[in-house]
């Protein structure tokens, strides 16, 4: 009962051959006498026909008038071309049928809940629930190959430079990282728990000090935070760390690595070295620091031009607070477009800016007579309205979108989210699969950023992100810490963030000043850092790393949307598995055995 080929594997070159095969009935039809069926498995489709005319081939034929879709079969026959007229060119074996002479039934199966078919629509929910018949499907198992195939053209690339694959724990120590840790008690050290790994920072870290020099992996990681539309709380990630270079010699390896999956899974050709953009520029001139860089609609400053401004609004965002920091006035213009928005589409527009904390969104239209128009303009001295047409380079018909705000923060992201807005909009950013891929290196970040509920400084990337050397001074002192940049790096894909890493402090000097400067005790850093603080005492080389997101990868490879798609086993935006129904109860015996009393939460 071995097949001898594959339901997707059978060609012209094959005719007359005996052959056996095994797969799942995909479709069956009875022609009065002859029954045809669908054969299925990963590989594609074959047709197999029962005759009961044909030698020996009346129990088959007898048998087939009892199969039905997703049936699991053994059969065998002959190879033959498909009769004059009946050839079927959207399939890869639509030259050939199987004239089957032998049939077995393996496995019998009930009505699916859903035709396993692409063109049919399927709540998502049910195809949670069944995945095992989700993922039938040829475009989800096409979507794990091409992950497959992204992964294994990685490893090949690590290995071949030396990189060595080390696995590190899953169990592991409970460390901030930015988001709540999943816990896991222990039954034989009560009391105690278990940390599932957000990423494992410390322990690739602590590879470097060992002097493996080179590592890799294909990490497991998990967050317990709220979900968004496209997260999961268990993710994967191409885990990667260095010893001994820096951005100029590391780049060049991650390029190469990069551009061999685009040309091996795709067969596209990606020009190195990639374009980079230091974070400052980036937020300048897109809102973003992971800025889609293939349109235009880039920010403007016009701070200058309303700092005498009487409008209130604009007094507001300019004043300085009480650390000297003040916020701005920026612009974007759309050319040409006024027309194309109505008073209901700017209004969705400020709904939009309002999500990300923008108090109002100031809209202005150049009129063909080459006058503002706009519910502040009344606001705007003459001067004021000649330099903003003058430094905006305005003209009749554009439209010009304005936030202002006393946090510059505000003015980014409401900005840059109405930039990509107004682009999809106006059909100017490239659809997915369109135009060649836009690789982008944003560098320079700031290490740190203050809060201001919490009164303190707080990680931008993660606590063991190296300030760049210049600025070691001045961060071991304490000061200008608003104004010290990280040596931290993102590689951006058309406006997606797909990897992101940094240069680590190495140094026990830098790295008991960056807990200071995020408000750590000695004892509080000693507690929760304490094995790694003392293991940068050992002699630790330079080193730095980075992590590529394997779900977003495969996305952006596979052309889908939603990250559920490149995932076997998917969750619900809530964390749920529909098809196990978990999370799920244990036992009051358990709980016991654990030490853990339940509380019913809050209302």
């Amino acid at each position: 009962m071995i097949r001898s080929h594959t339901c997707g594997e059978l060609r012209s070159q094959h005719l007359g051959q005996e052959v056996t095969l095994c797969g799942w009935v995909a479709k069956r039809r009875d022609h009065g006498g002859l029954v045809f069926a669908d054969l299925r498995d990963r590989y594609g489709l074959t047709q197999i026909v029962f005759d009961p005319a044909l030698a020996g081939g009346g129990q088959a034929h007898e048998l087939a008038g009892r199969i039905r879709g997703e049936f699991v079969l053994w059969c065998r026959g002959k190879v033959r071309h498909r009769p004059e007229g009946m050839t079927n060119p959207k399939m890869t074996t639509g030259e050939i049928e199987v004239a089957c002479t032998d049939l077995v039934l393996l496995s019998e199966a009930k009505t699916p809940p859903f035709a396993i078919d692409e063109d049919i629509e399927v709540a998502e929910t049910l195809r949670l629930k069944y995945r095992y018949l989700d993922l039938r499907r040829p475009s989800l198992q096409r979507n794990l190959m091409i992950r497959h195939k992204m992964l294994s053209v990685v490893r090949n690339e690590l290995d071949a430079n030396a990189f060595v694959e080390v696995e590190t724990p899953i169990l592991y120590k409970s460390t901030p990282e930015g988001a709540r840790d999943f816990i896991v008690p222990s039954r034989l050290n009560p009391g105690t728990f278990y940390a599932l790994p957000q990423s494992p920072q410390t322990l690739k870290q602590l590879l470097m000090v060992s002097g493996m020099d080179r590592y890799y992996q294909i990490a497991r990681c998990f967050r317990d935070e709220d979900l968004r539309a496209d997260r999961q709380p268990e993710f994967s990630q191409i885990d990667i760390e260095v010893s001994f270079m820096d951005e100029e010699s590391f780049f060049p390896v991650l390029e190469k690595m990069i551009a061999r999956v685009w040309k091996e899974v795709l067969g596209q050709d990606v020009s190195t070295p990639f374009s980079r953009m230091p974070y400052v520029e980036a937020m300048a001139r897109f809102g973003s620091d992971k800025p889609d860089v293939r349109f235009g609609l880039e920010l403007q400053d016009v701070s200058e031009i309303f700092k005498t401004s009487t409008f209130q609004v604009f007094q507001n965002a300019l004043k300085p607070d009480s650390r000297g920091h003040a916020g701005s006035i920026r612009s974007i213009v759309v050319p040409g477009m006024a027309e194309k928005f109505s008073r209901k589409d700017l209004d969705d527009l400020q709904a939009q800016g309002a999500t990300f904390g923008a108090k109002g969104l100031l809209w202005m239209k150049v009129q063909l007579n080459g006058e503002i128009q706009s519910p502040a303009a009344k606001f705007f001295s003459e001067g004021e309205k000649t330099a903003l047409k003058t430094t905006l380079k305005l003209q009749a018909g554009d439209l010009v979108l304005c936030i202002a705000d006393p946090k510059n923060k505000v003015v980014f992201d409401a900005l840059g989210a109405l930039r990509l807005a107004v682009g999809a909009r106006l059909g100017m950013i490239p659809k997915v699969g369109e135009g060649k891929p836009a690789f982008l290196w944003v560098m320079n970040f700031p290490l740190l950023e203050f809060d201001e509920k919490e009164g303190r400084y707080f990680a931008l990337h993660h606590p063991f992100t190296s300030p760049r050397p210049e600025f070691f001074d001045d961060f071991i002192a304490g000061k200008n810490l608003d104004r010290i940049q990280a040596s931290a790096y993102d590689l951006v894909l058309n406006g997606v963030e797909i990897g992101g890493g940094s240069l680590r402090i190495y140094r026990s000097d830098v790295q008991a000043a960056m807990f200071q400067h995020l408000g750590l005790s000695h004892d509080e850093a000693h507690e929760k850092f304490g094995f790694f603080l003392e293991a940068l005492q050992y002699g630790t080389p330079p080193h730095g790393g980075i992590a590529f997101g394997i779900d977003r990868l495969a996305a952006i490879l596979c052309n889908v949307g939603p990250i559920r798609d490149v995932m076997a086993f998917p969750k619900t935006q809530r964390g749920h598995c529909l098809m196990s129904e978990s999370p799920s109860h244990v036992t009051s015996d358990q709980l016991v055995e654990l030490g853990i009393t339940l509380v019913r939460p809050k209302e």
